[in-house]
């Protein structure tokens, strides 16, 4: 036995008053409404994989919370609350910007004994972008299930869903073909073109590359999707690209007047996100066509060209 304060009180209560007072007791979890129908996409979060439910900008969210005190036991609380929550998150300073936020209080303080459910429903809530796990940024849409208990213990359980934002197919807008010349004087003379500028992330992405001068051995041409993510302003401006996808277009000598076909069917590669411009003034995120070829002394020759991908809408 110990003693605490003047008192003596056994290992076994000590626990028993802890678990009680930091809600260590407490299971909580969330139901949303029409979990078994609606899509849900498995998502790459740090190390691991996630499966999370898909919500469009202008869905309702709504559901069922439940709060359990295991053993039958009485607890005493200050308030269940639930918060919807949109946030960024930046690895690099490890800030946290909040551009949503809701509140639905599900009970006033009183006592737990056993399971209580509490429904709720977030109507026209604002989710103006797209979930994003990026390289060192972060945008999430979460429920916060919180419960208050004395002493400013809580207890607090989250629940990630996602969000994906779509483009409607306007015709009239320009989506001219890409056209552009590569060279290295009295050695290399080669012309590329893309059908588009602008891709949705299930399409092919066709075009052609035409050999007008050959003087230097080429071992190998590969097209590459490089995504370039972008944050801060300034002195803490920060830049980082990732290699998403490579596509192996040609292994061999290319000739004089040769014309190798390009074929990249974007739908293969789950990781691709569309285009973000200034996301809450916090990020961007830029894709890049990357033709390289490599010689046979490894020497690599590439030229970049900008092109913008959308989710495509009705």
């Amino acid at each position: 036995r110990l003693g605490v304060g003047g008192t003596h009180c056994s290992m076994k209560a000590l626990r028993k008053g802890a678990a009680e007072l930091f809600g260590e007791s407490i299971k909580m979890g969330v139901r949303f409404g029409d979990a078994d129908s609606r899509r849900s996409v498995t998502v790459r979060v740090g190390e691991r994989d996630a499966e999370q439910l898909l919500f469009g900008p202008e869905d309702t969210i709504s559901g069922t919370v439940h709060v359990d005190s295991p053993s039958g036991r009485r607890i005493e609380h200050q308030g269940i609350r639930l918060e919807l929550i949109g946030q960024i998150e930046s690895v690099l300073d490890r800030t946290v910007t909040e551009f949503t936020s809701l509140v639905r209080e599900l009970a006033e303080p009183g006592e737990l004994l056993g399971r209580a459910e509490f429904p709720f429903e977030f109507a026209d809530v604002e989710k103006p972008y797209e979930s994003y796990d990026g390289i060192h940024m972060r945008l999430r849409y979460f429920l916060r299930l919180t419960v208050s208990k004395a002493y400013g213990a809580k207890a607090v359980h989250e629940e990630t869903f996602r969000v994906y934002t779509t483009t409607p197919v306007d015709e009239s807008e320009s989506n001219n073909a890409i056209k552009m010349e590569v060279g290295i004087e009295d050695c290399l003379h080669i012309e590329f073109e893309y059908n588009k500028s602008r891709y949705h992330l299930r399409e092919v992405v066709l075009g052609k590359i035409f050999f007008l001068l050959v003087r230097i051995r080429i071992k190998h041409m590969e097209l590459a999707i490089i995504k370039r993510e972008s944050s801060g302003v300034g002195a803490n401006a920060y830049t980082e690209s990732d290699t998403v996808a490579k596509y192996e277009i040609m292994d061999g000598a290319p000739v004089r007047g040769e014309a190798i076909p390009i074929r990249l069917f974007l739908s293969g590669f789950d990781q691709l996100t569309p285009t973000f411009r200034n996301v809450n003034n916090k990020f961007s995120v830029r894709y890049f066509l990357n033709l390289v070829l490599v010689d046979e002394e490894d020497r690599r020759y590439f030229k970049q060209q900008e092109v913008f991908f959308y989710r495509k809408g009705p």
